[in-house]
């Protein structure tokens, strides 16, 4: 079909073109009016499903393909989730030799991560085929956030595809303002919120939260929960109706899962009462208790003769369900759970500080099988992380690094850098202590967290979480308050209505479980959280009771905390940098700086100690950095001395820096220059300057006068000598 040879498609044209392509478009009108439509069968189309989401002049294409079979022997969902912010879409060219987009930023892999939690648990569990969900920025708008539109993106392709799905889902971001809710805010109503959170979900229910808040109560947060769920529902009804345009109401068949009924029988009948006596006994080490529950499988594997035809995957997969049902029958029948504790007991704490001499601080955080061994250093503006990626270029004075090695399960795992889960698990520590760090103004340090777990059974980021809050107190960091975290979990059954939520999991109850929810905060309130729900139907009734139980578990966690260290120490550790910071006026930013930086460079050569000096809104900030006490004095003393305010009628000693035929200019206060006059130097008049003076000599002189329009110095050197002229004078 061929158009009108114009720079754009009229209306009818453009109907037309749509027409012949099938090209399906959906609008949703948020409360306040901005509109974000979603748009298939114009852009990739021989993906199984694409979709284009947009508000405002932010644009995402997700598209979606998936195997039409499943690998052999794969019995997991090995789906793969990318999104990738394009430089382009900002109108900028990326950094580096190569000038193309390279590996994800942790900014894209965080949200990544966003929407693989909430997509990954609406694929039938029996769905084995390779899946692929590529999201792409291709136009951006600073007042709409991309990654509040990534999920609804995803969730669309796979609307439109043949992809067994169980959606439609959605998320939205959710802010707070003043006290008022505001559905996917602009990147300033974020700094200013006191709940920032991202909320996914279906129609029905509630999938995944995570965000920071500054302190508020649990009402507050279920309060952000509904909030998000309304333009949730919205979304997810506009996705329906996207789905039945399309014509993919139907989802393609598959199978993908070998199944022998009458072993599973046979099976269950046979091993259950096993594997509940096991589970009966509370074992509270991991190790052991795994070590029993395979022998059960053993036991039976020693039965079978060395020719058989049972399928020892059918065999290992039906062991696993009847351990897991015997472990969740545990919980809901006897009110108890495998390592022993009550329902909402914390496993046992222990903490240290000040365990590595050498660090700025450092802390072991262990509660149960799980450890951290967390430090903190301090240092200049010159270590601020830089980020630079498609939407953003600024700088991070707060880092902090989450380290999940092998042997912290027992498990030998090559070391790659970090994954996925270690950047996520590093985020959300993070974000659970931004709130409470002294305020930029206030704090001069580059602050570079590190977690490393040692030991792992459940909650690692929550370790982290009290780790570093130890850490950074005993490096005497004035934080506002201490935070602690907690790991929450539950166990529910559809049929009875039964359930149990449970304090502070391990790592198999977070795997055998309905639900995980981590919790962080302060006394007064929670700084973060992160829920994952693998269930449907949980109600906001099963969540306040999860957040109240919560509170109760963080309190105790606290309290254990402040055993060892409850406020930040008075002073820095001795080795540490100390930080002085100096206010100067703006017009003496380049006198500090000197030509080409020689002045600051000398200072720092000098004394040793680091200047930082920076421009702000009320004039210049010097912070000076150093470890000893006599480079800080030399550094601040010589900075006070470049600073200072001359004052007419002191007296000063100079060098003589250059001599002219009418005088000579004489350096009376660092980069300050003044013109001592001919007739100035001596009261007995002077024809010429020859053999009066000679350049670098030291001279003493005074102020006499600085020019009001110019602001030049005029000294005198013989003010200072007697005047020969002068009479005496005598007593009568």
């Amino acid at each position: 079909m061929e158009f009108r040879n114009s720079e754009y498609l009229t209306l009818i044209d453009y109907k037309i073109y749509s027409m012949s392509l099938n090209i399906i478009s959906k609008a949703i009108t948020l409360n306040d009016g901005r509109v974000i439509t979603i748009e298939t069968g114009k852009l990739a189309r021989q993906a199984d499903g694409s979709a284009m989401v947009r508000m405002g002049n932010t644009m995402l294409l997700a598209t979606v393909v998936a195997r039409e079979e499943a690998k052999e022997g794969v019995d997991f969902l090995p789906l793969s989730v990318d999104y990738q912010e394009k430089f382009a879409a900002t109108g900028k060219i990326p950094g580096g030799f190569l000038k193309r987009e390279g590996r994800l930023s942790d900014h894209e892999i965080l949200t990544c991560r966003l929407v693989d939690r909430a997509i990954r648990p609406m694929f039938p569990d029996d769905y084995h085929a390779d899946t692929q969900v590529m999201i792409s920025l291709i136009s951006a708008d600073a007042n709409a956030k991309p990654d509040a539109l990534a999920a609804l993106a995803a969730s669309s392709a796979l609307a439109v595809s043949d992809i067994p799905f169980n959606g439609p889902i959605s998320e939205v971001r959710v802010a707070r303002v003043e006290g008022k809710f505001i559905i996917n805010p602009n990147s300033d109503e974020c700094e200013q919120a006191d709940i920032d959170m991202i909320v996914a979900g279906t129609l029905d229910n509630i999938l995944m939260v995570e965000g920071e808040m500054s302190e508020v109560t649990e009402s507050d947060m279920i309060a952000a929960i509904k909030e998000g769920h309304q333009a949730i529902k919205t979304q997810c009804q506009a996705q329906v109706e996207l789905m039945e345009e399309a014509g993919k109401t139907e989802k393609r068949t598959y199978h993908h899962e070998d199944s022998d009924e009458e072993l599973k029988e046979q099976l269950h009948k046979q091993y259950y009462n096993k594997y509940y006596e096991v589970a009966l006994k509370q074992i509270a080490s991991k190790t052991d208790r795994k070590a029993q529950f395979g022998a059960i499988k053993e036991s039976y594997l020693e039965t079978l003769p060395e020719e058989h035809e049972i399928n020892l995957d059918l065999v290992k997969k039906y062991f696993h369900g009847i351990e897991k049902e015997a472990c969740r029958n545990l919980v809901l029948n006897e009110n108890s759970r495998i390592d022993g504790r009550e329902l909402d007991e914390i496993r046992p704490i222990w903490s240290e500080v000040d365990y590595l001499p050498s660090a700025h601080g450092s802390a072991i955080f262990t509660r149960g099988e799980t450890q951290s061994l967390t430090t903190v250093t301090l240092g200049t503006k010159l270590d601020e992380q830089m980020i630079d990626n498609a939407l953003e270029k600024s700088f991070k004075k707060f880092i902090l690094h989450y380290n999940f090695p092998g042997f912290s399960t027992g498990e030998v795992k090559p070391n790659r850098g970090p994954a996925r889960r270690e950047i996520g698990h590093g985020n959300l520590a993070a974000r659970s202590l931004k709130k409470v760090l002294p305020a930029d103004a206030d704090n001069p340090y580059t602050i570079r967290v590190v977690s490393d777990i040692l030991e792992s059974n459940g909650s690692s980021s929550m370790a982290t979480v009290c780790a570093a809050t130890l850490g950074l107190m005993d490096a005497g960091i004035k934080i506002k308050a201490p935070v602690s975290g907690i790991a929450m979990g539950m166990i529910s059954d559809p049929e009875t209505g039964k359930y149990a939520i449970l304090s502070d999991i391990l790592g198999d109850e977070d795997h055998l479980g309905d639900m995980d929810f981590k919790v962080t905060g302060t006394e007064q309130g929670i700084c973060a959280c992160q829920m994952d729900i693998k269930v449907d139907g949980l109600s906001y009734d099963v969540m306040e009771s999860a957040l109240d139980q919560a509170k109760k578990g963080r309190l105790h966690i606290l309290g254990e905390m402040k055993k060892t260290l409850s406020t930040s120490r008075e002073d820095l550790k001795p080795h540490a940098p100390r930080s002085v910071t100096i206010k100067i006026e703006r017009d003496m930013i380049g006198a500090v700086i000197g030509p080409g930086g020689k002045v600051v460079q000398e200072i720092q050569k000098e004394t040793g100690a680091t200047v930082i000096i920076e421009e702000v809104e009320d004039g210049g900030r010097v912070n000076v950095f150093a470890v000893n006490k006599e480079a800080m004095d030399d550094a601040v003393g010589r900075i006070k001395t470049i600073v200072a305010v001359p004052e007419v009628g002191e007296t000063y000693t100079g060098i003589v820096k250059s001599i002219m035929p009418f005088g000579a200019f004489i350096e009376f206060m660092p980069g300050k220059d003044g013109l001592l006059h001919i007739s100035e130097i001596k009261w007995e008049r002077l024809e010429n300057m020859d053999g009066v003076m000679e350049v670098g000599e030291e001279v003493t002189v005074k102020l006499t006068d600085v020019d009001r329009k110019s602001g030049k110095f005029r000294l005198s050197r013989k003010v200072l000598l007697p005047n020969p002229h002068k009479k005496p004078v005598t007593d009568n």
